[in-house]
């Protein structure tokens, strides 16, 4: 650590666990408990039942949840291409177009979501590319909002990796596509999985692009906990949240496994 004194050290984490447990495990904690809740008469939830869990088994909840998880994996897997493309394009380009393509590529993200799904709304209502009403819209609105981190995770780890390697194979007479597969794309596989993951996270919490273009066959689960929500369900959306943090969570964890033996390796 950067503080060496014990002193400093408690104070540090002093500081860390006041600031940490009411700003962001508070909250999540109150979300938990009231998805196991029947009534909200005081301070904190009351009344523990499993009902709310119960309930999603039956209902449209499954599928929201799956529908977010193929959006987000698709949206991930999309992001993560075009993302580590581009990265790979432009690490020959000039400093002046790299900065232009990385602004490009900035761009749904420097502007609100919500203006992200009114483009891709407008744009796609019309033929040639008729996509409004069709679960492929809502797929491309998460590819576009998610491709910037991972177009940025890869061009901050090109720009870190040692350059002696691609150089070493291409003087033993490696061709360039054989580089790429077998020298550079596994030197990036941990930044790559990383990438993935940020993209997945960021997939399946989108709410405001997808409340303008989603269609009713394919409503992702944030969008089912907002409508939930605003009827006044607030124990039952409680537990589609819940449900929506454990799912990003588990993934999360096993891109985390791998990336950890892309490290190791």
């Amino acid at each position: 650590m950067l503080v060496h004194s014990r002193r400093a050290r408690w104070a540090v984490w002093t500081v860390f666990f006041a600031l940490f447990l009411p700003l962001f495990a508070l909250p999540l904690l109150v979300i938990v408990a009231a998805s196991f809740a029947t009534g909200w008469s005081g301070v904190l939830p009351s009344g523990a039942t499993l009902a709310h869990y119960q309930d999603l088994a039956r209902g449209d909840s499954l599928d929201a949840l799956i529908t977010s998880l193929l959006t987000a994996l698709a949206a991930s897997v999309l992001a993560l291409v075009a993302g580590t493309w581009a990265a790979l394009a432009a690490e020959r380009l000039p400093r002046r177009v790299r900065r232009i393509v990385d602004g490009l590529f900035l761009l749904p993200v420097a502007v609100p979501s919500v203006a992200v799904g009114l483009s891709l709304l407008v744009a796609f209502s019309q033929p040639p590319v008729l996509l409004n009403g069709t679960r492929q819209i809502v797929i491309v609105a998460h590819t576009v909002l998610v491709t910037a981190f991972a177009h940025q995770s890869v061009s901050a780890a090109l720009a870190r990796l040692d350059p002696a390697y691609e150089q070493s194979a291409a003087g033993l007479g490696a061709r360039p596509g054989y580089v790429l597969r077998r020298v550079k794309l596994p030197l990036l596989l941990p930044s790559l999985t990383a990438a993935a993951g940020l993209c997945f996270a960021l997939s399946m919490g989108e709410l405001s692009a997808t409340m303008m273009i989603y269609p009713p066959d394919w409503m992702p689960l944030p969008v089912q906990i907002f409508a939930t929500t605003d009827r006044g369900a607030l124990f039952a959306g409680a537990a589609l949240a819940v449900v929506l943090m454990a799912a990003t969570l588990l993934v999360l964890l096993a891109v985390s496994r791998i990336r950890t033996r892309a490290s190791y390796r």
